[in-house]
């Protein structure tokens, strides 16, 4: 699990993952972590964290564990629906995926992000598409 996640880390570093400055916590087959320390540039206009990194980091924290799931295939999202529940402007937050239930087309995932302290911001659910590699 280990070098996989290494292998998917440095692909990802010179990406929108990268920019962001996530960081994976902890990873396995049951749940993943990412944690991220906001910066200025994470905030919208009116000083707290922008919707489309909560948006980002649920979407990526899912697409992770959807990942580990079928590490062997590629997996896409065709479904994010997210529930904001509070803002906030500084500090470190976590995300917590999990998955829920998969078959051999499809893989449905859940998140939460969080502070440190475990106050909820935002939460939601996803799904992915697994796509098969051919030989």
């Amino acid at each position: 699990m280990a070098e996989r996640l290494a292998v998917w880390g440095a692909a990802a570093e010179p990406t929108f993952w990268g920019y962001l400055g996530c960081k994976v916590e902890s990873a396995d087959e049951r749940q993943v972590t990412v944690a991220l320390e906001i910066q200025p540039h994470h905030l919208n206009m009116i000083g707290i964290l922008h919707g489309g990194v909560h948006a980002t980091l649920i979407d990526s924290a899912m697409g992770l564990i959807a990942m580990i799931a079928r590490p062997t295939d590629k997996v896409v999202t065709t479904n994010l629906n997210l529930h904001y529940a509070a803002p906030i402007s500084i500090g470190r937050i976590l995300v917590v995926a999990e998955p829920v239930h998969a078959s051999r087309k499809t893989i449905h995932a859940q998140a939460s992000v969080r502070t440190e302290s475990g106050e909820l911001l935002a939460f939601g659910t996803g799904t992915f598409r697994v796509i098969e590699r051919k030989n």
